[in-house]
């Protein structure tokens, strides 16, 4: 592993900003998300920064690294694993590493980014506008303008003989409101950590971020996760902080038809698949053996992960691609392959990632209304 250093920031170096505890539980939470839940490679590294920069020389009343360690047990951080006598995260932490990252992203993007998702389209919904339609058999008698439609009524009408008819009535046009079914697809190939690079980390932040998203703001929306390398799996959300970079090729044409088949069981209108990648793909099944090829673009890989993506587009499912690399000729394949989908792809920067996918997660509850 290595480190990637940073400015040091001095509010670290303030007894005032925070408490030993959650000064050295913030950094704790950033180095397990790193070590993929290995707890005892996050305390090591923690050792490490803390020799490095003094971090607990700062503190009041002589706060140690052991008093960390037993506050981190004391309040169900941490609990140890009877089976293999070490130290592991519990569900608490899964939780709030999940918080954490959904507002490490957040606090990033333009204030009121987030809005109230609703969307372009009107019809019945829940939130009432000013302007107003002609009453049809479809809509929502509760929505009825009461004004108008007197008005209306009083254009025909006499001072002996009021007489209201359905061409008169008048309701409040309102916000409609969608869900959508959304498959995250993160590549776990060997490159997501070459030349020194940690792409993984960033992936599942976003990952981890948006369940929590959806948990909790949009529960009538569903979330399902993908990981793939030589091959594609689904996976939970608690499964999340413990995914490692594998000595893996790209089944991109896998990974594809597993989240193809998940969206095809739901009932949703809307349908949508996300993936995080930044490698190319080298290699898919043929005849039930695995195919690999890892120099270039072999054409017939490629024309498969092709073929997925429009049987994707049949089923009206869209495909926004994430990608994460510089390379010409890499981009040049996500074209190919958004083009096929009909899709959407973004050419973002480890930094922007989680923006990217937040606004475009929003943007699509907000179009997708048929």
């Amino acid at each position: 592993m290595k480190f990637r250093y940073f400015e040091w920031d001095e509010r670290f170096n303030s007894k005032k900003n925070q408490d030993p505890f959650n000064t050295l539980w913030d950094l704790f939470q950033q180095l397990i998300t790193i070590s993929s839940g290995d707890v005892s490679q996050a305390l090591q590294w923690l050792t490490e920064l803390d020799k490095e920069y003094n971090i607990t020389d700062q503190f009041e009343d002589g706060y140690s690294l052991g008093d960390f360690i037993q506050d981190l047990k004391d309040k169900g951080y941490l609990e140890q694993d009877q089976d293999q006598n070490q130290l592991r995260i519990t569900r608490k932490t899964e939780r709030s590493l999940r918080e954490r990252s959904l507002e490490e992203i957040f606090k990033n993007l333009e204030k009121g980014a987030a809005g109230d998702h609703k969307t372009q389209h009107t019809g019945k919904g829940l939130e009432r506008q000013p302007e107003t339609r002609r009453w049809s058999r479809n809509s929502d008698i509760g929505q009825i303008d009461s004004v108008s439609t007197m008005l209306n009524m009083l254009h025909h009408s006499s001072l002996d003989s009021f007489e209201l008819q359905e061409d008169d009535l008048e309701v409040y046009e309102t916000d409609h409101y969608t869900s959508v079914a959304t498959v995250l697809l993160i590549d776990l190939s060997h490159s997501m950590i070459l030349y020194g690079e940690d792409r993984i980390t960033p992936a599942k932040k976003v990952a981890m971020a948006l369940s929590e998203l959806i948990m909790n703001k949009y529960a009538k929306d569903s979330l399902d996760i993908v990981a793939f390398g030589n091959e594609a799996w689904q996976i939970s959300v608690d499964d999340l902080p413990y995914l490692k970079v594998g000595p893996f090729h790209t089944n991109t044409k896998q990974g594809l038809e597993v989240a193809r088949h998940i969206l095809q069981r739901k009932k949703f209108a809307n349908k949508q698949i996300f993936m995080i990648t930044d490698g190319k793909p080298s290699c898919m099944f043929e005849n039930g053996k695995l195919y690999k090829n890892s120099f270039g673009l072999d054409r017939k890989i490629v024309n498969k992960v092709l073929d997925e993506a429009v049987k994707c587009r049949r089923d009206k499912i869209t495909i926004t691609t994430f990608m994460i690399a510089s390379d010409p000729y890499l981009q040049s394949f996500v074209r190919e392959m958004t083009e096929a989908n009909k899709g959407k792809a973004y050419f973002a920067s480890l930094d922007d990632l989680g923006g990217y996918i937040f606004e475009d997660y929003i943007r699509n509850r907000q179009r997708n209304v048929k």
